[in-house]
């Protein structure tokens, strides 16, 4: 087992929606169907969007990215990533700046 600290304890790095660039290349670790294992997914350089957020052992986030010039998903952690553009909030997270109740 890693000696890795758990990421659990803090928020992810990255939410659904962020553009990110692969800060390395993906090889199949054999759970990626219709690729042998060991054959290249993605390349150091690829651009793709945050799909969602897991965990894995409950232990690690792991990152599902969207490269959608490649067509593939991707299950990737954190270190293997860098972003390049955040999300731009969720209309639930945005404050309003009209008091409700009061047309506008």
């Amino acid at each position: 087992m890693s000696d890795e600290p758990s990421e659990l304890y803090d928020q992810p790095v990255f939410e659904r929606g962020d553009k990110v660039i692969a800060a390395k290349a993906v090889r199949n670790d054999g759970t990626f169907p219709g690729a042998s294992r060991g054959e290249f997914l993605i390349r150091k350089g690829e651009v793709g969007y945050v799909h969602s957020v897991g965990t894995y052992l409950n232990r690690f986030y792991i990152y599902s990215i969207d490269f959608i010039e490649c067509g593939k998903v991707v299950g990737m952690r954190a270190n293997e990533l860098t972003l390049a553009e955040a999300a731009p909030p969720h209309p639930d997270d945005v404050q309003e700046t009209q008091p409700r109740g009061i047309p506008s």
